[in-house]
This record gives structure tokens, sequence and C-alpha cells, in this order.
């Protein structure tokens, strides 16, 4: 599963969902690893149904977060026992001094072992989609 996801309750469950933005509204594409009713297989494990926003319970944006050398980094992808970090200090001396390489402006990453990371967890923030439902 990717380190960085959208996910919904629609109809009492959780997915994995993806914005897929129309004409006048918002929907989400909804991702479910097992055959649900009104779902289309797309390939093996992997079903889908898009539907518009309103009719979920929320919309949350998901990331995977860590500490490496004391600093705050979010996790972009992991490969052969290393993470790949991103540096969410904001700190360009700081981001050198740990040696992190500059992909771009004010952003820093490096491949580190997955054991020098503590701390690693999901964050999860709601977004606002206009309407509240309990």
């Amino acid at each position: 599963m990717s380190r960085h996801f959208y996910r919904v309750r629609w109809r009492g469950a959780v997915y994995v969902a993806a914005p897929e933005p129309h004409s006048l509204e918002l929907w989400v594409r909804l991702r479910s690893p097992e055959p649900v009713e009104g779902f289309e297989q797309v390939e093996p494990g992997c079903h889908v149904r898009t539907v518009p926003v309103t009719e979920c319970d929320g919309l949350e944006f998901v990331s995977t977060v860590c500490r490496w050398r004391g600093e705050r980094f979010d996790v972009h992808d992991e490969r052969d026992g290393k993470l790949l970090l991103e540096y969410l200090g904001g700190s360009a001396l700081t981001a050198r001094e740990l040696g992190l390489e500059r992909v771009e402006r004010g952003v820093y990453r490096l491949w580190v072992p997955a054991s020098e990371v503590t701390g690693l967890h999901q964050e999860a923030v709601r977004l606002d989609i206009g309407h509240h439902r309990n």
C-alpha cells in the first residue's frame, strides 16, 4: 500500500479512495481488495466504484511519518530494508547537516535504513468536503 493515500467511510465501511473531480462536484473512486456489491473488478484483487464524495462520511488524507536523527520526516517509499524519507523541518541548514539530497527547492530526501527510524506511524487529516454526516 502507498505511504500516502486518501480514505473514506462509505455505507459503514472504510475504503482507500482517489479523488476524481467532475464538472460540478467531487467524486471519489473507492478501492477494495475484496468483491463488494456494486464494485467492478478491474484486475485481480482490485475492485472499484466511483461515488460522489457527498455520499461519504468523510474524506481523509493519510500520511506515514517518522523521526530520524531527531527530525520529523514523511515516508515516501520502502525498498530492501530502507525507507525514502522527505524532510518536513523546513531548514535548509538542518537538511544539509543531515546529509539530505535536495530534489527541488525546499524538498530534501534520503534513503535510510529502516532500523534507524523511530515513531513510524500514520497520521490522518480530515478534509472538508462541504458537509458533515454522522
